[in-house]
């Protein structure tokens, strides 16, 4: 578990400051463009562990400046996200603004690989209270790669069905 997360400890003066860092992988059947489309869709974060709801308007694509708020399932609590970082199709990086004493930065990650694509979830938590709020978070925190795999896959899955069957083409039949 040690090398997993890594705690640094800085003492500055009388103030504490603690790094904590994680991140969570999947392997998926769905394609890329799917999976980016989930990650980049923050007015729907039905799949989403942490989150409850978004004020984003649905179609919003998102890009570097973009302040919106979101409620989190531990609570009524709303935070604002920052959105830091946007290479199209491959990485977004977000910053979490809810209480003073703590910095949190979240990277999507969605690449190709010879066995499906991957999907990363990245946590860094800043501050003082870092250790507090991992305590709260891991559990959910643990699950979020999960379950924007699931769901890229069964939007894949009901895309297929719902599709029309081709007509069969009947041009070289004899």
């Amino acid at each position: 578990m040690l090398g997993c997360l890594s705690k640094i400890i800085h003492h500055r003066g009388r103030r504490f400051q603690c790094s904590l860092v994680r991140t969570y992988r999947e392997i998926s059947s769905a394609s890329v463009d799917e999976l980016w489309q989930k990650v980049v869709n923050l007015a729907d974060v039905s799949w989403h562990p942490l989150l409850t709801s978004t004020n984003v308007p649905n179609g919003l694509i998102p890009k570097p400046g973009l302040i919106f708020q979101a409620v989190t399932r531990l609570g009524p609590i709303p935070i604002r996200i920052f959105v830091e970082r946007v290479h199209p199709g491959e990485m977004m990086s977000v910053r979490v603004l809810s209480i003073p004493g703590i910095e949190e930065r979240v990277i999507y990650r969605v690449e190709s690989t010879v066995c499906g694509t991957c999907v990363s979830y990245s946590v860094t938590l800043n501050g003082w209270l870092s250790p507090l709020i991992w305590s709260l978070i891991r559990p959910r925190a643990a699950k979020v790669a999960a379950a924007l795999a699931a769901a890229a896959e069964q939007a894949a899955n009901t895309a297929l069905s719902t599709e029309p069957k081709p007509l069969n083409d009947r041009c070289f039949d004899f």
